[in-house]
């Protein structure tokens, strides 16, 4: 199975890299307790994970923002953190090509008669958010890795609309769909029965809408509705206001019997139930998962969150995980958030160990034309700003060049597997759709700056003689030569802040 772009990365430049950047480098953290591991399971990109534990192997898949699908696979909890991000699905499709967010793997009968794994996820089309609908992938068999096949998406002919964070609810004997959509201006949750996997029966019902003060904090915002059954009892975890905003946070819907499609049959707890923990440098929490133990005896919950209140909805959450317990009356008990250097036990019967993240380098590019003024992406272009918000739009990880390990590329740390390239002059920044097209355009030759030699100039690799400088006041690819002037120069010159 092919790789990851994600795995071309190393947490190294060679030594003549070394000398020209500032050194700061993200490391993830490594519990020195036996039988102990710290969060995060990734060092970025880990947004709306969905984590499952079968048959000897954790399985888990993100948000990546592009077009591909990746998941990784360990026998340990902690393995996660290095496993190889496998490539399971790449699409080409206009209409659905774009904007993968949400995944969720679910083990279900199909018309076959047969087990296999639904992916669920949701796409859309190039250059915006508003058609964003619910898809679904079919396992060949019972391997959660695939190989998949496009099913279809996942709607009711008569009610086509903006469709997300699709899941999947089991109860009494039937399959039910869970979404949020739109609903005036709440985005709110609804279930729908299933014929079987990718075929919804009637239009979707309304059960929850975003009603009290912590709903409503960041953005009339219901999502990420996910089952969660302890006993008899059937609960629907979600996440509520927006995920933008620190105030992201988890509700739940309980299920108090009667036809699950009568939102009568839901009662919403008017507390949230999993906030932000600032004591713990904790920061919208949410959009989870839940997932046993490999012996099968505790229940844990997988999340994302932020460790900076300057980081928003993108690549900068990460995915954590920790147990959960049960209250008396048989509701779960979430507990808190936990910081990033609590040492967790890990899941009853998981013999691992734990293991450190990769470390990454982090640098932000300031031009020396404009003092303090940083290159960032803004709508996937390339501009440069003074003052960059959020300020992880202006973050980029050096890697090895796609198209020669002694070049460099420029890879967004806040959109992984989303590289600097140039496209008719004009710089974007892109998924990597692992053409050797994409991998020359992405790749630069790095040198001492023109108008600094302890700042950097960035030379096209597929385009020798022009760099990433300034045309007209706008950035572009721009030819340098000895008779260029000194503005030119400066243009094309960036110190890199670590």
């Amino acid at each position: 199975m092919p790789v990851s772009p994600l795995l071309r990365r190393i947490g190294l430049l060679s030594a003549i890299l070394t000398c020209l950047l500032l050194s700061v480098s993200l490391v993830g953290g490594q519990s020195d307790e036996p039988g102990t591991f710290l969060n995060p399971l990734n060092a970025n990109g880990g947004a709306d994970p969905w984590l499952t534990y079968y048959e000897g192997n954790y399985y888990l898949a993100t948000t990546t923002w592009s077009s591909t699908w990746y998941m990784r696979r360990s026998p340990t909890l902690a393995g996660l953190k290095t496993a190889e991000a496998v490539e399971i699905y790449h699409e080409t499709d206009p209409s659905r090509c774009c904007n993968f967010w949400a995944p969720e793997f679910h083990l279900l009968i199909g018309p076959d008669g047969e087990q296999h794994w639904y992916f669920y996820y949701t796409a859309g089309v190039a250059g915006t958010y508003g058609l964003q609908r619910t898809h679904v992938l079919e396992s060949a068999g019972t391997d959660p890795l695939g190989p998949y096949t496009y099913q279809g998406r996942v709607w009711y002919a008569a009610n086509d609309t903006w469709m997300i964070d699709g899941s999947v609810l089991e109860l009494n004997g039937a399959v039910y769909f869970l979404y949020s959509s739109w609903v005036g201006p709440l985005q709110s949750l609804f279930i729908a029965p299933m014929t079987n996997p990718w075929t919804l029966s009637s239009p979707g019902t309304r059960i929850a809408s975003p009603t009290y003060p912590w709903e409503l904090l960041s953005g009339n915002v219901n999502e990420g509705p996910v089952a969660l059954y302890h006993d008899d009892d059937v609960f629907i975890v979600y996440s509520a206001s927006s995920c933008n905003a620190p105030n992201y946070q988890l509700g739940m819907l309980t299920y108090t019997g009667g036809d699950p499609l009568d939102e009568a049959s839901w009662v919403k707890s008017p507390e949230p139930i999993f906030v932000r923990n600032d004591a713990a440098g904790v920061y919208a929490p949410g959009h989870n998962g839940f997932f046993r133990s490999p012996d099968g005896t505790e229940d844990w919950i997988v999340y994302h969150a932020n460790d900076s209140t300057a980081y928003g909805c993108d690549g900068t959450r990460t995915t954590r995980v920790q147990p959960i317990t049960w209250n008396e009356d048989g509701t779960p008990n979430l507990g808190e958030p936990l910081a990033l250097d609590t040492p967790i036990p890990l899941p009853s019967g998981d013999t691992g160990e734990d293991v450190a993240l990769p470390p990454i380098d982090v640098v932000r590019l300031q031009a020396t034309a404009l003092d303090s003024a940083y290159l960032r992406h803004s709508a996937f272009t390339l501009q440069q700003d003074f003052n960059p918000t959020p300020v992880a739009d202006s973050m980029f990880m050096l890697v090895p060049g796609l198209a020669d390990p002694n070049a460099v590329s420029i890879e967004s740390f806040n959109f992984p597997t989303f590289y600097v390239r140039h496209q008719n002059n004009t710089l974007v920044l892109t998924p990597d759709d692992g053409s050797d097209t994409f991998a020359e355009d992405a790749s630069w030759i790095l040198h001492e700056g023109f108008s600094d030699p302890e700042a950097s100039s960035f030379e096209s690799f597929s385009q020798p003689g022009k760099y990433i400088g300034q045309l007209f006041g706008v950035l572009a690819l721009t030819p340098i030569t000895e008779s260029s002037n000194q503005r030119a120069r400066e243009d094309a010159t960036f110190r890199l802040i670590r």
